[in-house]
């Protein structure tokens, strides 16, 4: 699958946000080796802390359903003006599966860019030894 293609499903599942507190809604869109594409949206709570970010929800959707060692990309859209990176929490959530995953981000799906996690998180850990 294409990068436009990923991006489009993830401006899809961003239709499908609960934001009534911040009015900012985020898709994702997980891809797998397999081909499989995993959407998620972000899921506010008045509890700002319960929160839960669009790309948490979609990685979650593909573990579950058994691909934790082969998500390839994911692609984020938002329903602001600039491109919506992935947060701090995000990137390490992301990085847990893979160091290699592709992150696919644009204000429009005119203007993608596309970076490996380690770059959006050099320091990444997996695990305390």
């Amino acid at each position: 699958m294409d990068n436009k293609t990923l991006f489009r499903r993830a401006k899809v599942a961003c239709e499908r946000a609960y934001a009534p507190y911040s009015d900012f809604h985020v898709g994702a869109a997980v891809l797998t080796a397999s081909g499989e594409v995993f959407e998620g949206a972000n899921v506010e709570n008045a509890s700002y802390g319960a929160t839960i970010c669009a790309e948490r929800v979609a990685v979650s959707k593909a573990v579950t359903e058994g691909h934790k060692d082969d998500i390839t990309a994911i692609a984020i859209a938002s329903s602001g003006t600039d491109t919506a990176f992935p947060c701090g929490i995000c990137r390490q959530f992301i990085f847990e599966f893979g160091d290699d995953i592709r992150i696919i981000v644009g204000k429009d799906e005119a203007h993608l860019e596309e970076y490996a996690i380690s770059e959006l998180l050099p320091n990444g850990f997996r695990e305390f030894s």
